[in-house]
C-alpha cells in the first residue's frame, strides 16, 4: 500500500478536494493553537501539516508510511516540521505531544487497536486525538455503484472476485467511542455524519484516484495476479461509471459517510 500512496503523491495535492475539506471540519473540532506540540498521523505530502504548524508555536512532526509522500512533505513543507515514514501502527512516541490530527487516514489502519494504543502511548495527559475518515461499508455511495459495475464486467469480474477489502470500517460512531475507551481515553464526541457536494465525472474520479483506487488496485489485496490490462479497464469502468452519475447540469452528488471523533487520554 505505501507504494501505492507513493505514486498519488505526485497528484495528491490538485486531486484531495474531499479529504481537505472535511478537514476543515477536524480543524474547528481541536482547535490546535498555542504552543502544543501536534503529531499528524498520515500526513501525505504535508499541505495541512503545514497549516498545523502556522496554528501553533509547539513541535509538529508528520507521519505517513508512504515514503513518496514524506519525500514531498519535507521537500516543500520541511522548514520548521519533522517528517518521517512511519505507520499508525508502529508510534513509539512515549508522552511526547498534546495534540494528534488524524485525517483520511484512520481507514487505511490494519489493526486499530495497535494504532489506538499508539495514540495514547504518545500524547501526553490531557492530550486529545481527532480523527476525520469514511465510516460505515457504505462509506460512499457513488464509488461502491461504480464498483459493483467492475464486479459485473465479463472481462474484469473473475479477477474482482478475489479482491479483499483493506480498509476499517465501523458502522456506529459508538463503535470508534469503544475502541477509544478501552485505550484509556474519554471521547467527548463521535459523530458519523453524511458530507455531500458536487463535482464534474473528472473531478469525481480524481478524488477516488486521490485515495480508494491504492486499495481496489493494490496487488496485495488480491489472491490472484493482477496485471495492467485489468487495472486499466478497472480505471476506465470507474470513470464511465461516474459519466452515468451525472445529473442535467453535468455534475456528480458526491456522498460520503464520515466519522468525526475527538478522544481525550485520561
Amino acid at each position: 500500500m505505501p507504494n501505492e500512496f507513493s505514486e498519488i503523491a505526485k497528484r495528491y495535492r490538485e486531486t484531495s478536494l474531499v479529504q481537505q475539506s472535511a478537514a476543515e471540519t477536524l480543524f474547528r473540532l481541536l482547535a490546535i493553537g498555542g504552543s502544543e506540540d501536534v503529531l499528524d498521523v498520515g500526513c501525505g505530502t504535508g499541505n495541512l501539516t503545514k497549516k498545523i504548524r502556522v496554528a501553533t508555536s509547539g513541535r509538529v512532526v508528520g507521519i505517513d508510511p508512504a515514503e513518496g509522500m514524506i519525500e514531498r512533505a519535507a521537500r516543500e513543507h520541511g522548514d520548521g516540521i519533522d517528517f518521517a515514514v512511519l505507520s499508525a501502527e508502529a508510534l513509539s512516541f512515549r508522552e511526547e505531544f498534546d495534540t494528534i490530527f488524524c485525517n483520511s487516514t484512520f481507514q487505511w489502519v490494519r489493526n486499530a487497536d495497535k494504532a489506538v494504543a499508539g495514540f495514547a502511548g504518545a500524547l501526553r495527559a490531557g492530550g486529545r486525538v481527532g480523527i476525520q475518515a469514511p465510516a460505515r461499508s457504505d462509506y460512499c455511495p457513488n464509488f461502491l455503484s461504480a464498483i459493483e459495475a467492475v464486479a459485473a464486467d465479463p472481462a474484469l469480474g473473475p479477477t474482482f472476485t478475489h479482491f479483499k477489502s483493506p480498509w476499517c470500517f465501523f458502522q456506529d460512531a459508538s463503535e470508534y467511542s469503544a475502541l477509544f475507551v478501552r485505550h484509556g481515553f474519554q471521547v467527548p464526541f463521535a459523530e458519523i455524519q453524511t458530507v455531500d457536494s458536487t463535482y464534474t465525472p473528472s473531478q469525481t474520479f480524481d478524488i477516488f484516484a486521490s485515495g480508494a483506487i491504492a486499495g481496489y488496485l493494490d496487488p496485495s489485496c488480491y489472491g490472484c495476479p493482477i496485471d495492467e490490462r485489468y487495472m486499466t479497464g478497472f480505471r476506465q469502468t470507474v470513470r464511465e461509471q461516474f459519466e452515468r452519475q451525472a445529473d442535467a447540469d453535468g455534475l456528480v452528488r458526491l456522498v460520503f459517510r464520515r466519522i468525526f471523533l475527538v478522544a481525550v487520554r485520561a
